[in-house]
């Protein structure tokens, strides 16, 4: 571990110590895991290759040492026992450890042993021939997939005992000569050697590669420790914040649900003002004064009534007065009770607002079946006083239509905005004629449509796409939530709020379409991102 962070070179701040001995503890144990590993495969493949060895040399033995060592005549050879028994012998202990010990030291030493003894074999068996002792060179390159120096000191160990006691005490079955000179078997160990170099150079090489494979890995595993932290962290802020908005939501619904409710209260009120100030202005300008004086000199003749009547050129014409003036109050109550009935209708529906604006937050669905041209007459009913006052004529044109299923609280706020914003339009123009128009219609597409047209002040081309956004209006004091509450209300009602202008001064036309069952859901409705003026 010492030296794997000092060949990295490594320079931390002092209070990164403890973060770097990590590192470098973690990159030590990958590259004792991939070291492991290799072990093991490499193993495995001795495994696998040896009995095939084993198996080959038994072959030579019965096909080729006859040939080799007595010319042309084939026979059973001595060689063949050997290749089978000793061949055996050698196989089975390192083949055992491989498949018992997988990855073991011993397991190494024992198989990089037996390979060279079984090159040694094959050579014996084919009798010293030259060709034969390339397998040691083979058997080399073999053990270098451990990738590990150490398995070559048994082996060359073995490669150098064996070529050194045989060439003293049967060097035909090492080099195929019946004498050799001595010192043969050194010059076969120094080519064994030659090769340990090289194959030593590459296993020291790829050991370096498997360290840094290994440090790059520990870092890449660091670095992905500490971006999961810091997702972790920020998914927490994320949520955390999550959270609030969703506070900062609610309270925000809850302040446009207010707002909503306040402007189509207002636009009631509106109405309710201009009843109370018609009643007010009935009652104070009432016949009842006149009819108070009448009574008052009645009751002054009261004991002679009927001469009074009779002579009192006063007393003649009071039972005529009386009449007209009854006919008056009959009718000045008439029409009292009228703005009264409107009142009641006025206050009925502010109540029916809340209600509505209650039932959002409970998400009950109120729908049911009612006509909409009395809706709509209701509605224009509610604004009845406000239009009069305002001196604006108002002209319907509906068709016939069938009852349909729908919230008809939601339908009657959209048109009561509709009319209270047409109303305002036409007031802002110029001194004219002042005309609204409501139409009813079939719509073969969505079922029916309601329009309501004013001849005011008209809309600009570049506010049509506006007209409907939360808080966008014109009015100095508007607020931007009547238009924006009838466009959402239309969604929920599964229809649509559209608006139409030839532009300043040319009036404008809303458009609200809607299918003929329509559910009123609150639920998986899109709503509108903004308010209308």
């Amino acid at each position: 571990m010492e030296r794997l962070t000092a060949k990295k070179h490594v320079v931390l701040p002092r209070h990164h110590d403890g973060a770097a001995a990590a590192l470098a503890w973690r990159a030590e144990e990958l590259f004792r895991e991939h070291q492991r590993a290799i072990y093991r495969r490499t193993d495995r493949l001795f495994a696998a290759l040896m009995p095939l060895q084993w198996l080959g040399s038994v072959a030579a033995a019965l096909w080729l040492s006859p040939l080799t060592w007595q010319g042309t005549t084939s026979e059973m050879h001595p060689h063949v026992i050997a290749a089978l028994v000793l061949g055996g012998l050698i196989t089975v202990f390192p083949v055992a450890l491989a498949l018992t010990s997988p990855g073991a030291a011993l397991t190494r030493y024992a198989i990089a042993t037996g390979q060279m003894l079984m090159s040694g074999l094959l050579i014996h068996v084919m009798g010293g021939r030259i060709e034969t002792h390339f397998h040691v060179f083979g058997s080399l390159a073999f053990l270098a997939f451990y990738r590990d120096w150490r398995v070559f000191l048994p082996a060359t160990l073995v490669v150098a005992g064996d070529h050194l006691l045989r060439g003293i005490f049967w060097p035909q079955s090492v080099f195929g000569l019946a004498a050799v000179s001595p010192w043969r078997w050194l010059e076969h160990a120094a080519w064994v050697l030659f090769e340990d170099v090289f194959l030593l150079i590459s296993c020291r090489q790829s050991v370096r590669e498997m360290r840094d494979i290994a440090w790059q890995r520990a870092s890449l595993e660091g670095t992905n420790h500490r971006i999961e932290a810091e997702v972790a962290t920020r998914t927490a802020e994320l949520k955390a914040a999550q959270e609030e908005n969703l506070q900062i939501a609610r309270r925000a619904g809850m302040a446009e649900v207010a707002i909503g409710v306040l402007h189509n209260v207002g636009n009631v009120l509106n109405s309710v003002n201009a009843s109370t100030s018609l009643i007010g202005a009935k009652l104070r300008n009432s016949a009842t004064a006149d009819f108070c004086q009448a009574t008052d000199l009645l009751e002054q003749h009261l004991q002679e009534a009927g001469e009074f009547i009779a002579r009192d050129p006063r007393g003649k014409h009071l039972p005529r007065f009386l009449i007209e003036l009854s006919r008056h109050v009959a009718s000045e109550e008439t029409a009292l009770l009228e703005e009264v009935e409107s009142l009641t209708r006025s206050v009925e529906h502010i109540k029916e607002i809340v209600a509505v604006q209650q039932d959002y937050a409970r998400c009950v669905n109120l729908v049911e079946e009612v006509a909409v041209d009395e809706l709509i007459d209701d509605a224009l009913r509610m604004n009845l006083a406000a239009l009069d006052c305002s001196g604006i004529e108002v002209q319907r044109d509906f068709d016939a239509l069938p009852r349909v299923h729908l919230d008809k609280h939601k339908f009657l706020q959209i048109v009561i905005n509709l009319i209270s914003n047409a109303k305002r339009a036409v007031i802002e123009a110029p001194a004219r004629e002042r005309r609204i128009t409501v139409r009813l219609k079939r719509d073969r597409q969505s079922g029916i449509r309601v329009e309501v047209s004013d001849n005011g002040i008209g809309i600009p081309p570049e506010n049509l796409t506006r007209i409907f956004a939360q808080g966008f209006t014109t009015r100095k004091e508007g607020h931007g939530f009547g238009l924006h509450s009838a466009a959402n209300l239309a969604s929920e009602l599964g229809g649509r709020l559209t608006v139409d202008s030839d532009g300043l001064g040319a009036g404008a036309t809303f458009t609200l379409q809607l299918p003929t069952h329509s559910t009123g859901s609150y639920h998986d409705r899109p709503i509108h991102s903004g308010a209308g003026a």
